[in-house]
């Protein structure tokens, strides 16, 4: 038995929750999974997993025994990547899943540099406003806007980006030019975006000073960012838009910038991986590259660990 080999399927399987994904993330095929865990089980005398048609289970010992293979095959891949870089330039291949706008405004456009840099490395992007599990889909990383709430995962800021209120020439020329959100909320057709993975809307917001006014109304709505600005573009109404994406519409003419005295607090980016991910030369060149071409290098957030 291929001991190594087998802990690295045994590991997959915990964390895909199926010996079918893990067989699909290693490029096994699943009989072979299956007879890895067997004989590691053996090798061990005790049972790792409870396996029916439709579930996988990991027993107590099997919990056990997961907490201490993580921490030996990440000890093993840092010994090997330490030696390797000293020869190689990092090599191998990353699955990403990343937010619409953020993966057409920004993430494609940078990426002829960080290939250049690293010509070796090939990227899987994944682009979506739905929330995936990024373990049981074997994603090394995905980049996520808002608040994080599965604790599970090491979430490390990018940037924060900036809200603004726009509209294109063609609606305002139809519709005056609403001087204050009162006036959107009454007066004017609106779009929002809407959750993909919850069906929530994303209320407009306007806050100056001590004064904050949402609006959830809407003639129009769209479950990803392009879509939204699409709308806009249509002049189909008043919407909210991250400057970084609409910024070339804001310089052609095609949207205007309006209610400037009134904002909607910065959404966060953030770049977040598993805890017990081992850190891959290539992985920890992508995750600093990001970091140093869009934002801000000093913050982590996790619900376990403080980096």
């Amino acid at each position: 038995m291929n001991q190594l080999l087998a802990i690295r399927a045994y590991i997959r399987v915990v964390e895909a929750t199926s010996f079918s994904r893990a067989a699909d993330q290693l490029e096994l095929p699943r009989s072979t999974v299956s007879k890895l865990i067997t004989d590691l089980e053996k090798h061990l005398g005790v049972k790792l997993i409870n396996r029916t048609t439709r579930t996988v289970t990991v027993t107590a010992e099997g919990k056990e025994y997961y907490c201490h293979a993580v921490k030996v095959v990440a000890d093993i891949d840092a010994a090997d990547n330490a030696v390797r870089v000293k020869k190689n330039k990092p090599q191998g291949h990353l699955r990403v899943d990343v937010q619409v706008s953020f993966a057409h405004n920004l993430l494609i456009p940078a990426l002829p540099e960080f290939h250049r840099e690293y010509p070796d490395i090939t990227i899987a992007l994944g682009i979506n406003d739905k929330t995936i599990n990024i373990v049981g889909e074997g994603v090394d990383c995905a980049i996520r806007a808002g608040k994080i709430q599965d604790l599970s995962l090491v979430a490390r800021k990018i940037t924060d980006m900036e809200y603004v209120t726009c509209a294109s020439p063609a609606y305002l020329k139809s519709n005056e030019v609403p001087q204050t959100p009162q006036e959107v909320k009454e007066q004017h057709k609106k779009i929002t975006y809407f959750s993909s993975t919850t069906g929530k809307i994303v209320p407009l917001t306007f806050t100056r000073k001590e004064e904050t006014i949402e609006i959830v109304d809407s003639q129009f709505s769209a479950n990803e960012g392009d879509g939204v600005i699409n709308l806009m573009l249509a002049g189909l109404g008043i919407s909210q838009h991250l400057r970084a994406f609409v910024q070339p519409h804001l310089d052609s003419g095609r949207l205007v910038h309006i209610l400037k005295d009134w904002y909607q607090p910065p959404l966060p980016f953030y770049v977040v991986y598993r805890q017990n991910t081992h850190q891959s030369t290539r992985f920890s060149v992508f995750i600093n590259w990001l970091i140093e071409r869009f934002g801000q290098p000093q913050t982590f957030v996790s619900g376990h660990i403080n980096l």
